[in-house]
């Protein structure tokens, strides 16, 4: 015993032991730095042209794929009413279409993460029955748009922006509508609480918002059973250096400012962007012409496939409303 003491208490062997205990936290610290950059480059930073492009994604579930063609059907049998166009902001080149029925309203159709024009055609579908012009936009670092970061609604709100004064100028309109999914609700509530908006737009849809995206990678973080303790402020470490903004500021640090109407659809299954935390948005809303409508089988963005009339109703009654 007296040995084992004398060896423990050698100089050489707490050196030896100090250094094993460093090397090994260093390891521990490295590793969770690789896998923070990997998780913020594989969820929003776009790599090569074919990611997020405007093809069918293939890993998509059979109601993603019905959805993806239902809206690429309604987009074929509307393709005589279709205006290309193209802006420019912050020196990026970014792409949409404009169906022009006519009318003098629009519905801007705002779409999610990874999605494309393509996506937001099948939102799109209840506002042209409702008598709306449509426009569908390829966001920043999708599509044929330019750009190399999703920053999750900042800067995507003052592209939004550059697009609205483009319809306004280009066609008659009295009235825009933002419906907005996922992250396309938080950057169209940015671009309307920015002081910048015009006053053309009069009204906010927004679907499966979050009340910020590190709570939403929070929750996929947990889903996939990886650690959240030091690596969702790792992450965002990432977007701060690479974009210049936190995902752990969204929707609820502005929401109150918000003062035109506004209507959030929402599932009871969502698991990213979950119930407690959207009926805490629509709480603090500023907005005094509001409406929440859930969803019980809803997820996400699954909201309209799983009860159509409901989800067609809702709009309509909104958009009569406004």
């Amino acid at each position: 015993m007296e040995e084992v003491v004398k060896v423990i208490s050698h100089p050489a062997f707490i050196w030896t032991f100090v250094g094993l205990v460093v090397s090994g936290l260093a390891l521990w610290i490295i590793s969770y730095f690789v896998a923070s950059y990997m998780v913020y480059v594989k969820t929003l930073k776009r790599n090569s042209k074919e990611q997020w492009s405007r093809e069918l994604p293939s890993a998509l579930d059979e109601r993603s794929v019905k959805m993806y063609n239902d809206g690429l059907k309604w987009a074929d049998e509307n393709k005589d009413f279709k205006v290309d166009l193209h802006v420019v902001r912050d020196g990026f080149n970014l792409y949409g279409e404009y169906y022009d029925f006519g009318y003098d309203k629009c519905v801007f159709v705002l779409s999610g993460r990874t999605e494309t024009l393509r996506y937001g055609y099948y939102f799109a579908i209840p506002y042209h029955k409702c008598g709306y012009n449509v426009l569908v936009v390829d966001p920043r670092a999708h599509g044929l748009s330019d750009g190399e970061y999703n920053t999750v609604g900042f800067e995507e709100s003052k592209d939004i922006i550059a697009w609205v004064k483009h319809i306004e100028e280009k066609f008659a309109l009295k009235s825009v509508i933002f419906h907005g999914i996922c992250i396309g609700s938080a950057g169209g509530l940015l671009a309307l609480t920015s002081g910048n908006c015009p006053s053309i737009v009069s009204g906010l849809v927004a679907e499966g918002m979050f009340c910020n995206f590190a709570e939403s990678v929070k929750n996929h973080l947990i889903e996939l059973k990886k650690p959240v303790f030091i690596m969702l402020d790792l992450i965002n470490m990432q977007m701060k250096k690479y974009t210049g903004h936190s995902m752990k500021i969204g929707p609820i640090d502005f929401i109150d400012k918000l003062d035109k109407p506004l209507l959030m659809l929402h599932g009871q299954e969502d698991k990213y962007s979950k119930p407690d935390m959207a009926q805490k948005l629509f709480d603090k809303s500023g907005s005094k012409n509001k409406r929440i409508v859930w969803f019980e089988k809803g997820e996400h963005s699954m909201l309209r496939i799983t009860d159509m009339q409901k989800y067609d109703q809702s709009i309509k009654e909104f958009v009569q409303s406004i």
